[in-house]
């Protein structure tokens, strides 16, 4: 073998397998000419992608061995990616192969063209689901458990986490709601000295103003209506770990110079209490607020400001994150199709589009829900972009000619390719299939924007 990647194709016609072999140079072409050969191939060279004709022997009119064979291949390797060649006009049959899990189609005659686009395509999407596997298996020994860092944006956040855990200093987490900022709050704190205290979270938007200051100070009994013993606050609880204080740009005003005092001097009193109570605990806080503009309208105070904000880390959001989504969608399908004893093949060409098209105003939290209530209504083993609820991506254009599809068409798949591999070109050439020479032109003819 090359060490290039491995395309097998299953195809009867002679001709069609020259032209095919000599299309796909880039690629380690192997050839079967029906099902069992290609049963054998597959089992002794795990090709990532197979492109296979639904005519194949003993029926090569018909589609019942390619069917069979469609199967067979998905049952011995689900994560091989399939895509089925049909006739003139066979619609049906290929909506068909899509539905058992086939991961895109074709029809004849064959534009040569296109086709090294959708079996690039295949390609790409195929590393991205082996990256997100082995981001998986690496979660249980990861530092930042539960974060999924594949992009370029989200890695830089993960870096600066590992660098200021260790330093006891205050933290401001700043992103739109759905981000996983308390996620990342929790990291700091494993990461940190104090990892053996506890973590202690109190979300100042959730409780309402008269309640607040007894949810963080505490109270003694008897002072106030229905104090009936003593109370301990939160920062109290967490003495000697981490205290972190969501929607911190939400804290009542009145209650902003309470909160300074304390930062300032380490020290309490409970409501209705004279005892001055040293606490030695570290402070995380968290906002999808805009401080400076609450500064400026008079609703947040500029010295808590400093006081909360030693170090600002702003958490990107999703529609911030090229490849993100997708990579995202296949954790969570995984997590719930275990959760709910109901196993999902993966998404289809469609949905993996949608995900990365859709702007994701809820963010994380909204890619959760919707894979999750997918995992659980879906009747058909590959999620659909009907199952995710979510519009179908469409172009904000029809280009002019087939010559300008082609060209958006490799535009968005070296874009999305350079972007999933962090400005890896070595690695992104590879997925691709081209050389790196071949690469570096592509990146330089379309303006494409290189991670560092």
């Amino acid at each position: 073998m090359t060490g290039k990647p491995i395309l097998l194709i299953v195809e009867d016609d002679p001709g069609l397998q020259r032209q095919l072999t000599w299309c796909f140079d880039a690629y380690e072409v192997l050839i079967a000419s029906g099902k069992e050969e290609a049963i054998t191939l597959l089992r002794r060279h795990e090709p990532s992608v197979v492109l296979q004709d639904l005519g194949l022997p003993p029926d090569p009119e018909g589609v019942s061995a390619g069917f069979e064979a469609l199967t067979e291949i998905l049952t011995l390797a689900p994560h091989t990616k399939v895509i089925v060649v049909t006739g003139n006009n066979d619609r049906d049959n290929a909506v068909r192969a899509v539905g058992a899990g086939a991961c895109d189609f074709y029809q004849k005659p064959i534009d040569v063209d296109v086709l090294r686009l959708i079996v690039a395509r295949a390609f790409h999407i195929h590393a991205l689901e082996q990256q997100n596997r082995e981001l998986r298996e690496m979660q249980a020994g990861s530092t930042l458990e539960g974060i999924i860092a594949t992009d370029p944006a989200m890695s830089h956040v993960c870096k600066l986490i590992e660098k200021v855990a260790p330093a006891d200093v205050s933290v401001l987490l700043l992103g739109e709601s759905g981000t996983g900022k308390e996620l990342l709050a929790k990291a700091i704190h494993r990461l940190s000295t104090r990892r053996d205290g506890k973590f202690v979270a109190i979300n100042c938007a959730a409780i309402p103003e008269q309640l607040l200051e007894s949810e963080l100070f505490g109270h003694e009994r008897g002072a106030f209506t229905g104090a009936i013993k003593q109370v301990l606050g939160k920062a109290e609880v967490a003495a000697g770990g981490t205290l972190f204080l969501d929607e911190i740009g939400d804290l009542p005003i009145g209650l902003q110079p309470k909160l300074l005092r304390f930062l300032q001097d380490r020290t309490i009193e409970r409501i209705g209490g004279r005892q001055v109570i040293p606490i030695d605990v570290r402070i995380i806080c968290a906002t999808n607020q805009n401080l400076e503009s609450r500064i400026a309208e008079g609703h947040f105070r500029q010295d808590l400001f400093f006081r909360v904000s030693e170090v600002a880390i702003r958490v990107p959001p999703l529609r911030e994150r090229a490849g993100a989504p997708t990579v995202l969608a296949h954790a969570f399908l995984h997590r719930f199709g275990a959760l709910h004893g109901r196993p999902r093949r993966g998404f289809t060409r469609e949905a993996i589009e949608a995900l990365e098209s859709y702007n994701w105003p809820g963010n994380i939290r909204e890619l959760e829900n919707r894979v999750k209530t997918a995992v659980i209504l879906a009747e058909d083993p590959m999620i659909t972009v009907a199952d995710l609820a979510l519009p179908a991506a469409t172009s904000s254009a029809s280009p002019l000619n087939l010559r300008e599809a082609r060209a958006a068409a490799e535009k968005q798949a070296v874009a999305a390719v350079v972007a999933s591999t962090e400005g890896n070109l070595s690695r992104a050439a590879e997925l691709l299939g081209v050389s790196r020479p071949t690469l570096y032109d592509l990146v330089e003819r379309y303006k494409i924007n290189v991670p560092k």
